[in-house]
């Protein structure tokens, strides 16, 4: 067998033409290589560090073997964007970016995991990644007499899809619109008007499903004259706030703990009731690295009667390991031993905390999902559902 690279110039330029060009930057240090979380899991050798290399070689996804292109499509989609190489890089090298363009050209070919391509079709049929019905996505806020958004209220809810559907996360859109009436705040929701964000989508490289998203929730938000956003996920945060202003100008996009945060400051609410519980608070990779939102959770959390408020030693704050639920992420079919979630729900329990408190729906499934199958009985809440046992 020949060890020769072959060097695929037009590959290279269609990579770096489709959003990779932070390559260039790359020096080959190695430091995303030690930064990365898959290197964390004893069984995986993830080489972060040759991606950059490859590229500028032309040296990936260029061979005509199946084989070899089908090893390459395991570690290009293996990465979840949590951006810990991005932190750690001396030169601020965005490797989620980079393995974006790269997937770009993999989805044009469908040439990627086939769990992928039935996410990616359900948000491009449906407008949401459960593949459930549109008309069904306001279900969640029955009884709670939430209106339908018109300009003359400041905020537009978005739950985020899987709060909206599944029975578990909507408890988490339930609190969160509860503690916003509490405070009189004046919002409310879009239902079946609202598509997915498209955020994960644009990750794995589904390129046009992703425009799909931003067309269908601008128009809305257009008709509507939405201006100022509260998101229950980080991710929605992330998108509206980074990547819909190309498409839609003046969108103001907050996360529900800032706001919280916010509303405890102001004394529009008070927690009151006690919650005698030791907490450790797991920071979403979305709203920590990403978006540097690490005090108002905490203060959140802190401000409540009884909450004894711990941490992951070391691995807290900007060093906190992902859930592994990011690009897709959350329906990946890894085996047990091959699962971040594993590792960082080790870490999480090693502090002896009673609860897991989470501000993300990824990391409360994907969490709930470990302990579940790992028979480790230990409750994993949002800081929305927390906060809300103490008002009410």
């Amino acid at each position: 067998m020949s060890n020769v690279i072959t060097i695929n110039p037009e590959i290279r330029e269609c990579i770096i033409e489709s959003g990779g060009d932070d390559v260039i930057k790359c020096y080959q240090c190695g430091r995303c290589m030690a930064a990365c979380p898959w290197n964390l899991i004893e069984k995986l050798d993830y080489p972060t560090y040759r991606f950059c290399q490859r590229v500028k070689l032309g040296a990936i996804i260029e061979s005509e073997d199946k084989d070899e292109i089908a090893a390459d499509t395991i570690d290009v989609f293996r990465c979840v964007g949590c951006d810990s190489c991005k932190f750690e890089c001396p030169r601020g090298v965005g490797l989620s970016d980079v393995m974006r363009a790269i997937r770009r050209l993999l989805v044009d070919y469908d040439s990627y995991p086939n769990e992928l391509k039935s996410v990616v079709s359900r948000i491009f049929n449906s407008g949401n990644p459960l593949g459930e019905p549109s008309d069904k996505r306001a279900n969640w806020a029955a009884g709670l007499d939430i209106p339908t958004y018109d300009e003359s209220l400041d905020y537009l809810y978005f739950s985020c899809c899987v709060p909206a559907y599944d029975s578990r996360a909507q408890k988490v859109a339930q609190a969160t619109a509860r503690i916003l009436q509490k405070a009189g705040v004046r919002f409310g929701i879009l239902g079946e008007k609202e598509f997915c964000c498209g955020e994960a989508v644009r990750r794995v490289g589904a390129e046009k499903v992703f425009q799909t998203a931003v067309k269908s929730n601008t128009d809305a938000f257009r008709h509507s004259k939405v201006k100022q956003v509260i998101t229950t996920s980080p991710h929605c945060s992330l998108t509206f706030t980074k990547e819909y202003p190309e498409y839609y100008d003046g969108l103001d996009a907050v996360h529900a703990t800032q706001v919280f945060a916010r509303l405890i400051k102001e004394r529009k609410i008070k927690p009151t009731k006690e919650f005698a519980k030791k907490v450790v608070y797991h920071d979403p990779c979305t709203l920590g690295r990403q978006m540097e939102v690490y005090d108002e959770p905490r203060a959140v959390l802190t401000s409540i009667p009884g909450v004894q408020l711990v941490e992951v030693p070391t691995f807290n704050r900007e060093y906190s390991i992902c859930c592994g639920g990011g690009a897709l992420g959350l329906w990946r079919d890894w085996p047990q031993d091959e699962r971040l979630a594993n590792v960082r729900a080790e870490q999480l329990v090693a502090t002896g905390a009673d609860v897991i408190a989470v501000a993300c729906p990824y990391c409360l499934q994907m969490f709930e999902e470990q302990f579940k199958s790992s028979g480790v009985e230990i409750p994993v809440m949002d800081v929305a559902e927390i906060l809300y046992e103490s008002i009410s």
